[in-house]
């Protein structure tokens, strides 16, 4: 065996930081940018939007839980394609990934650089620097702190979420007293409730959802992965959830109805909102803060930490050219995939247009999860003899039921979306068929082996990651009701 076949990578995560890595890829540029234009197309009504994209990432999310648990591999839905459904849907779902969230970091770039000078706008000065120059700038640090190690990434990332929770609370606080409650009871006139238009609504909604699993693509860096993957992923669509429909109940009640639709095209749409209700000074600096150094940051350490992850297995196997799969001998990190996809994300912050970064990586999003979800199916039929920590309900119904629901949100994609996507599979199929042939030899041994290597905690552990993961729970499912009871709220007074 080759070194670049032995190589593997360092478990250092445990239960928080894959809910942190997770929950960081997801809380963001969608949330931030193209999510809350949907609050300018559907006012109030975009809760239903919001209820539905968690429901139709709930039981998905079982599914990688139980394949996250039984194969704890760097790569992911790459993996568990490969082995479920073939290796060639295996190349599609790992290369539609990494396009997404190389989508999803340029795109959070590009939000960050929005609010940033959203910053000095608070302190009247406009800021001489191009968004572009200030996407590039974040993100070239960002790769940097990503191959210096997996311990740096995790300790960011909760640094990053909790500052972001910690401003948010403050700034929810700050928002009360200028809430509308009569804008809860009234929509815009021009809201359309046709499916077509709903569907749309939910899929561009659904995007603040995409990135459930990304605990999976470094399930060999998560410790005791058999636990703390699966309840990584039973929190996740509901703390997404949760953040969401609050930010959104904000949004609803400071902006007037008849003055919403300003957001629907806004480039920072918190920020809009804020100077459409006349709320500047501290609450619109505290506003720009979080959203700029918790949420895009947080989103930003993700998203750049976890695709390399996916082209290093795949390089491992023999599925793109091998060079990828090198760990730098300090930091033991997949420093090449770091670097490359970087450069990527900097290519694509080049076109200078969210809209389209969104639409591509919303196609690739759904793509590679029809993939997983399938791959899932496949498992259970090709793998009966797989250990299972945890086996979701209900496969054999609910796998093709969310496929067919997926599908169905690829049809509300624009066409250069979907033509992107398309030459971009074509493209990643050719190299495949290339580098088989090349690497014919490659046996995947290493990864295999991983199946074998699973730790069981100590009592002591297990305990602690018990009270830990209740402690979780609880704080999820009261979130959840109060995001969810504040939209009833206004009736019950009215």
């Amino acid at each position: 065996m080759s070194e670049i076949q032995t190589s593997t990578l360092k478990r250092s995560f445990g239960m928080r930081e894959a809910v942190t890595i997770t929950v960081g890829t997801v809380i963001g540029v969608g949330l931030f940018t193209v999510g809350a234009n949907v609050v300018g197309l559907m006012g109030a009504s975009v809760i239903l939007a919001t209820f539905v994209a968690m429901i139709v990432s709930v039981y998905p999310a079982l599914l990688y839980a139980e394949m996250g648990a039984a194969l704890p591999y760097a790569g992911g839905t790459y993996k568990y394609a490969a082995l479920g459904i073939g290796k060639p849907m295996g190349m599609l779902a790992g290369w539609n990934f990494i396009i997404s969230l190389v989508a999803v970091t340029s795109g959070e770039a590009m939000a960050f650089s929005f609010y940033f000078k959203a910053v000095f706008h608070v302190f009247g000065c406009e800021l001489p620097i191009s968004d572009v120059f200030i996407a590039c700038f974040v993100v070239g640090a960002f790769i940097y702190t990503n191959v210096r190690g997996v311990e740096i990434t995790g300790r960011l990332q909760n640094g990053f979420m909790f500052f972001f929770w910690g401003v948010a609370l403050v700034w929810f606080l700050m928002m009360i007293p200028n809430v509308d409650l009569q804008n809860y009871v009234r929509l815009p006139e021009y809201v359309d409730f046709k499916p077509a238009g709903f569907i749309g609504s939910v899929a561009m909604i659904w995007w603040c959802f995409a990135g459930f699993e990304t605990c999976c693509a470094m399930g060999e860096e998560i410790k005791y992965p058999q636990i703390n993957i699966p309840r990584a992923l039973f929190l996740a669509p509901f703390i997404v959830f949760a953040v969401n429909a609050a930010f959104q109940w904000f949004l609803v009640g400071i902006v007037p109805t008849a003055q919403l639709g300003a957001i629907a095209s806004a480039d920072a749409p918190y920020a809009e909102a804020m100077k459409i209700a006349g709320i500047l000074g501290f609450p619109l600096l505290m506003l720009a803060l979080g959203i700029a150094f918790g949420g895009d940051f947080s989103t930003l350490n993700a998203s750049i930490a976890v695709p390399p992850r996916y082209l290093f297995t795949m390089a491992r196997d023999g599925a793109v050219p091998q060079i990828f799969a090198k760990v730098h001998p300090k930091y033991k990190t997949p420093y090449v995939s770091i670097i490359a996809l970087g450069t990527l994300s900097i290519a694509l912050i080049a076109t200078d247009s969210l809209i389209y970064i969104a639409s591509l990586s919303l196609f690739a999003d759904l793509f590679y999860y029809v993939i997983g979800i399938a791959a899932a199916l496949g498992l259970r039929i090709k793998h009966k003899e797989l250990n299972r920590p945890y086996r979701a309900p209900g496969i054999t119904i609910g796998a093709p039921v969310s496929v067919l629901i997926y599908i169905v949100m690829m049809t509300q994609l624009p066409p250069d979306a979907l033509l992107t996507g398309i030459v971009w599979c074509a493209l990643g199929l050719l190299i495949y068929c290339f580098c088989r042939k090349r690497y014919a030899a490659n046996e995947d041994e290493a990864l295999s082996s991983q199946i074998l290597l699973a730790e069981t905690p100590s009592a002591e552990e297990m305990e602690k990651m018990d009270r830990e993961y209740k402690i979780w729970r609880r704080i999820v499912a009261v979130a959840v009701v109060i995001a969810a009871a504040i939209y009833a709220l206004p009736f019950s007074i009215g």
